[in-house]
């Protein structure tokens, strides 16, 4: 389990986390989210005592070696919707958590009930509106009509007892700022005072992140590759097994010839350990060097590199390079691992 705080919706069969920090989960079981955890089953008591008394818990794991603790989402009508759990080591203070807010949609009788903490991280102005007595209108800000609001729609149409759904939406709040809303919410069948079967909407939100999670590895990369050129620098797409050319972003680069099959007619002999670690290194992020590349002349040239990687499918990746000349700085920072081996003093091989 990370430090971060887990958000587990408890209305369903299993509680199911809905959220890790502030990054919407959609409604993984807890038994599935932590079925490596060790102390899944002290974390999974602890959830529900917390339901059961309705009230926050610090509790020891069997080893002692793990502290769990717990705060309560509970909606105003008394029903809890779910538990805010961390876990970390006795010396470890948690992380500050996004308080999550409950909310309910009566769907038989169109009536919306929100909380302050709904309302707040809503982006609406709790100060401004009431909590009792809204319309679902007043609950979904107007603007054009999105995916994740279309499924919300077709539950108010045709609800389904069992229905769930999570989602993160980019919204604005009432000052204007943009903001991110995660989303998680429940279909039940609900009796009221009279025995009488009423179809309900139990939800939470929270403020969020931006899901990237629908957008495909290429969406990812043409994010990436997509940015205006710059006057001097070459962008291109590069094999990683071999650092082949597979094309130009932009125009081509006019100061060095990468028409070779052969990594090492390309690139220096002596600057294959620095692309060994390159290529470790933008695993986790952009690196760069001064690299010395054949020049148009036959000649060997410094280049500055910049590489990233890039995801072109699922788990199939490119690399972006973005070459320019090396400013004097750079050069005199690389100049002991150059040497010589300038364009003015190399030759090509034979």
């Amino acid at each position: 389990m990370t430090d971060d705080w887990l958000l587990v919706e408890t209305l369903g069969a299993e509680p199911a986390v809905v959220a890790q920090g502030q990054q919407t989960v959609d409604m993984v079981p807890i038994s599935a989210f932590l079925r490596r955890n060790a102390s899944l089953m002290a974390i999974q008591s602890a959830i529900g005592e917390t339901v059961r008394a309705g009230l926050p818990l610090t509790s020891i794991t069997p080893k002692s070696d793990r502290v769990i603790r717990t705060e309560v989402v509970q909606m105003t009508d008394g029903r809890i919707h779910g538990v805010h759990v961390w876990v970390g080591t006795p010396d470890a203070d948690p992380p500050d958590r996004m308080i999550p807010g409950p909310l309910k949609w009566d769907l038989t009788d169109g009536i919306a009930t929100d909380t302050m903490e709904s309302l707040a991280n809503s982006g609406l102005n709790p100060a401004a509106e009431a909590t009792h007595g809204r319309a679902f209108a007043d609950d979904l800000q107007t603007r054009k009509l999105n995916p994740n609001e279309a499924r919300v729609i077709s539950a108010v149409i045709k609800p389904e007892p069992g229905q769930t759904f999570t989602s993160t939406w980019e919204m604005t709040d009432f000052r204007g700022r943009p903001i991110t809303v995660g989303f998680a919410a429940r279909v039940l069948n609900e009796p009221d005072e009279d025995g009488r079967d009423r179809m309900i909407c139990r939800a939470m939100n929270w403020r969020g992140v931006r899901d990237n999670s629908s957008a495909t590895p290429l969406d990812r990369a043409q994010q990436l590759v997509n940015g205006p050129p710059v006057p001097g620098v070459y962008r291109s797409v590069v094999d990683l097994n071999s650092w082949k050319l597979i094309k130009w972003i932009d125009v081509a680069c006019p100061f060095f010839d990468w028409s070779s099959d052969e990594p090492e007619l390309v690139v220096h002999p002596n600057e294959m350990p620095e692309m060994a670690v390159m290529t470790v290194e933008f695993a986790s992020g952009p690196t760069s060097r001064v690299l010395r590349l054949r020049g148009k002349d036959g000649g060997w040239i410094p280049v500055h590199v910049t590489a990233h990687r890039l995801e072109v499918a699922d788990d199939t990746f490119a690399g972006l390079l973005s070459l320019r000349l090396p400013t004097y700085g750079e050069l005199t920072e690389a100049e002991d691992r150059l040497g010589d081996d300038t364009p003015e003093s190399d030759s090509a091989p034979s």
